[in-house]
């Protein structure tokens, strides 16, 4: 009788780590197929796969960033990636810098912190990155007109945001954070 029990608790257990298993097994591969499909329009994504680039970008004019019609960020929110789309701007000046309206509402913008550790997809390429909020003025009007110049060319069947007049002066509600590359 007791081996018969003692046999039961062990079939019990196998059982039960076979359950567990296939459940971490099927968030982990849920997860990855979820982090290679989105971010999607309203809907944020996990992990941003692509090929890393190592080498540090000074002049983000030599990448892809005003050709794009929007970027990819990735930041860690707690323990788990969170990746979303945005629009990003490379100035004249080769600076690089993500566009957010209405930003104090923002899941993402929230949980960024000074030279906030973050990844940037731009079409297939990942990038790791550092973010800082920017708050002097005189860039901030820079970068919105960084913004402008690129909505003017961007692909209107793409683009998801409203194509500015040329002339558009900086909202009051518009944040910006410089993008810088780190190694």
């Amino acid at each position: 009788m007791n081996e018969t029990v003692a046999g039961s608790n062990r079939n019990l257990k196998h059982w039960l780590s076979g359950v567990v298993f296939a459940l971490l097994l099927t968030t982990v591969v849920g997860f990855m197929i979820f982090s290679s499909i989105c971010p999607c329009t309203l809907t944020p994504g996990g992990l941003l796969f692509g090929e890393r680039v190592e080498t540090p970008v000074d002049d983000w004019n030599t990448t892809t960033a005003n050709q794009e019609n929007l970027c990819q960020l990735q930041i860690w929110a707690g323990i788990r990636p969170h990746s979303i789309n945005l629009n990003c701007m490379a100035t004249p000046e080769g600076e690089l810098f993500l566009s957010c309206s209405v930003c104090d509402r923002k899941y993402w913008a929230a949980r960024v912190s000074s030279d906030e550790r973050a990844v940037l997809r731009l079409g297939s390429l990942v990038y790791p990155v550092l973010l800082n909020r920017e708050t002097d003025p005189e860039t901030m009007d820079r970068a919105f007109r960084a913004r402008v110049a690129k909505l003017q060319t961007t692909d209107l069947e793409t683009m998801v945001t409203p194509r500015p007049p040329p002339g558009q002066e900086r909202f009051d509600h518009w944040w910006t954070f410089r993008v810088t590359s780190r190694t």
